[in-house]
């Protein structure tokens, strides 16, 4: 048996999303560096870290009313799987060696492929909008 399930990440995911409100969103912006550098120092973690930076991009965009072409319920696990990562004491907690950052990465994991169309769709857009600034005169 997995110590960590698809079903157990999505139970997570699940939870964490329901509790997110667009209040919280600025909360864990400014929370930004402290997930990053724990996803740094992790092992389990530190192949999202791409994929970490590019969800707290859409949701600063989201949360300045930059990009709204995202459902809710996107911004909504984005936020919760951020915010399950910053939490010490989840599931298997990240202070056990070797094990602490696998529930982490489970939840990351699941929430990249419930979300995967609408990053593509951000990256596309906010590499279009660069372009576009860079260009002009």
């Amino acid at each position: 048996m997995a110590l960590f399930s698809d079903r157990k990440a999505k139970q997570q995911l699940d939870r964490e999303a329901g509790r997110v409100h667009d209040t919280d969103l600025g909360d864990l912006l400014s929370r930004q560096k402290a997930i990053e550098e724990k996803v740094r120092n992790s092992g389990k973690l530190k192949r999202f870290s791409s994929d970490i930076r590019l969800m707290f991009s859409m949701l600063r965009d989201y949360w300045q009313g930059n990009y709204r072409e995202v459902p809710w319920k996107s911004v909504a696990a984005i936020a919760g799987a951020l915010l399950y990562v910053l939490n010490p004491l989840d599931v298997i907690p990240d202070l056990i060696l070797g094990f602490g950052f696998i529930d982490d990465a489970g939840v990351v994991a699941l929430c990249l492929t419930m979300v995967e169309s609408d990053l593509i769709r951000y990256a596309a857009w906010k590499e279009q909008k660069e372009e576009s600034w860079t260009s002009q005169p």
